[in-house]
C-alpha cells in the first residue's frame, strides 16, 4: 500500500503478512479521496477510522492535513503496527485497542467523516448496526458523513441515512449521512 497525496505522498507502507487485514486497495482509496477532497478540507476535519487494520486510511488523512485521526482496532498487532508507523511518519495517530461495537456504544466525541472497513463476510445485520449506532449516538457532526466499505455483494441501500454508492472493482462505498 501506498499513500496517494500530502506531506507523504508515494511513501509504500508495508505491512507483515500475519495481519489479518485487507487493505483498501490503492485505486479504491484514490477515488475515495477524489470524492472526500471535493466535500472538506482536511485541515479542518476530525476523523474515526473503524477497524482500521492497518491504518492504511487513517494515514492518507494524515498525510493530506488531518490533525484529529482516531483509529479503532481489536487485534493488538494492528494497534502496534500502527503505532510505529504514525512514529515513524511523525503522524499524530491516536488508536484505540478495541472492539468496535463497544466503541460506538461508548463513545461521545463527534466527528466529521466516520470511516468503516469491516470484514466482508460481516452479516448484513452487522453493517447496518454500525450505521444504527453511528446515528444514535450522534457520532457524526452536522455535515459529517459516514462511509463504510463492502464488496459487490453486499447491498446497504435500503439502510436508514443511505445516501449513495460508487463502485470500485470489488470494492463497494456506501456513503450515509
Amino acid at each position: 500500500m501506498r499513500i496517494i497525496s500530502g506531506f507523504h505522498k508515494g511513501r509504500k507502507i508495508i505491512a507483515p503478512k500475519k495481519l489479518p487485514v485487507r487493505p483498501t486497495t490503492d485505486m479504491a482509496k484514490e477515488a475515495l479521496f477524489n470524492i472526500l477532497n471535493n466535500r472538506y478540507y482536511f485541515e479542518d476535519i476530525s476523523v474515526l477510522d473503524l477497524f482500521a487494520g492497518t491504518g492504511n486510511i487513517s494515514y492518507e488523512f494524515l498525510s493530506r492535513g488531518c490533525t484529529s485521526v482516531v483509529a479503532v482496532e481489536s487485534h493488538y498487532a494492528c494497534i502496534k503496527f500502527m503505532n510505529e508507523i504514525a512514529e515513524k511518519l511523525e503522524l499524530p495517530l491516536q488508536t484505540i485497542k478495541s472492539d468496535v461495537f463497544k466503541y460506538l456504544e461508548q463513545s461521545t466525541q463527534q466527528f466529521d467523516v466516520i470511516f468503516a472497513d469491516p470484514p466482508y463476510d460481516f452479516s448484513i445485520e452487522n453493517f447496518v448496526r454500525i450505521a444504527d449506532l453511528v446515528f444514535e449516538n450522534k457520532l457524526l457532526s452536522i455535515d459529517g458523513s459516514l462511509i463504510i466499505e463492502h464488496s459487490k455483494h453486499t447491498d446497504l441501500s435500503s439502510t436508514v441515512h443511505y445516501v449513495s454508492s460508487k463502485n470500485y472493482g470489488g470494492s463497494v462505498f456506501s456513503f450515509f449521512k
